[in-house]
């Protein structure tokens, strides 16, 4: 896995790349992140443009939040101009579309991080391999696509997305990168609802969820941070542990519980997860 500023990052929120006041919104958001959107959100007689207003607010953004561009496919004449011009901008990132084991590679294999968004069947089945490759340090699922692919009947429980959510968790795991981040929730203002559905993420192994809207930043912070009856767990489950240790026992109980080495491992990751404390650790510019 490439070293990367994506650890402990939550959420990441997309914002057309052809509109400097969104864009100076989203870098003025509560986001762990930003994604510059050069694909979708822009129409093809923008993209010029839109690479022009990339550049000039990325470089007028302060230093502290992560920043990130998703290109167009890289079989494109699009998106080849957009690979040209990540690598003169200051990036944490950059976001793959439609990524399959194939089209991976066309990003080549210097240069800063990359999130892979499997958003079709092929790459569904070859997430594992899509994370084998030596740039890539997290997935994201894109439902939209996948989705209408698939023919998917959108249900409120999310539960068309199972099987999705939790090959790209194993996934992810298996190929040694960081948890995948979750698909947007695609109305910005059923704040309940986004917080349902990304504690239900979480739940499964997500690390983080992609936003459309500055307000669904901070709900998707704390979904996606140990809360503070799960810090104070962790803190009781390696105390206890520790002190088991001292007397030379592998094993403890905590709340009438067994707790062993796997426990205390996922108790010490939680600690040490950047949420837990709400302090993300800033973000370190640097020339790419």
């Amino acid at each position: 896995m490439t070293e990367t500023s994506l650890q402990g990052v939550r959420s990441l929120l997309f914002a057309p790349g052809d509109d400097a006041r969104k864009l100076r919104s989203a870098l003025a958001s509560a986001a762990d992140g930003v994604i510059a959107d050069l694909e979708d959100a822009v129409a093809p007689d923008r993209k010029d443009a839109a690479r022009g207003i990339v550049r000039t607010e990325f470089a007028a953004a302060g230093t502290h939040m992560r920043r990130m561009v998703r290109i167009n496919g890289l079989d494109t004449d699009w998106g080849r101009e957009d690979l040209a011009l990540t690598r003169t901008l200051d990036l944490d990132a950059i976001v793959v579309p439609k990524a399959t084991a194939d089209s991976i590679s066309a990003v080549g294999a210097d240069g800063v991080p990359v999130i892979a968004l499997v958003e079709t069947a092929v790459g569904l089945r070859q997430a594992y391999e899509i994370g084998l490759h030596p740039r890539v340090s997290a997935l994201m699922l894109g439902g939209a696509d996948l989705g209408a692919e698939l023919r998917w009947k959108p249900r409120s429980d999310g539960l068309e997305l199972l099987f999705a959510r939790s090959s790209l968790v194993v996934d992810s795991a298996a190929a040694g990168i960081l948890p995948p981040f979750d698909v947007v929730h695609l109305a910005p203002r059923a704040i309940d609802e986004l917080i349902d559905e990304s504690t239900f993420a979480r739940s499964i192994g997500f690390g983080g969820k992609a936003c459309i809207h500055p307000c669904q930043a901070e709900p998707v912070n704390t979904a996606f941070s140990p809360s503070q009856s799960e810090i104070d767990w962790a803190r009781a489950v390696v105390a206890a542990f520790d002190d088991a240790s001292a007397r030379g026992s592998g094993t403890a109980v905590v709340d009438g519980r067994l707790v062993d080495a796997p426990v205390v491992r996922h108790a010490r990751s939680m600690l040490s997860h950047p949420g837990s404390t709400n302090q993300l650790p800033r973000r370190s510019p640097a020339a790419h």
